[in-house]
């Protein structure tokens, strides 16, 4: 990565953007009308290509309806993602896919804790 290239928390914050983005179920296209930029434009906020600026990232938030802090969540001291190597792109990406915003829906209606630890263990085993 050179002096200008994106850094780990550009890349983050792109994740989360993507995550939200996803999860809210709304297209590229979507977001750039809403803020004012082209599907280009997210596309590279979202890749960590192109950093966003803290008005543009307070307007994201907004758009999105989370507190801007959401884009630093699962972000280190150091600034690195409590996820190492490209173990945190793969959930990102798999989070962001049809099947895991399913998961993480169908998850999140699973209001008995004792039910939840089941199926996170349940999935461990079928994992392994």
């Amino acid at each position: 990565m050179s002096a200008r290239g994106p850094t780990s928390i550009d890349q983050h914050v792109g994740a989360r953007l993507r995550l939200r983005r996803s999860l809210l179920e709304m297209s590229q296209s979507e977001l750039g009308e809403k803020l004012g930029v082209t599907f280009q434009q997210v596309q590279k906020y979202e890749r960590g290509t192109n950093r966003i600026g803290a008005s543009r990232l307070f307007n994201v938030a907004k758009v999105t309806e989370v507190p801007v802090s959401y884009f630093f969540e699962g972000l280190e001291e150091d600034g690195s993602s409590e996820l190492k190597g490209g173990d945190s792109d793969t959930l990102y990406d798999f989070i962001a896919s049809p099947d895991g915003l399913a998961l993480a829906s169908a998850f999140a209606g699973i209001k008995d804790q004792t039910v939840r630890r089941r199926v996170i263990d349940l999935l461990r085993s079928l994992a392994d």
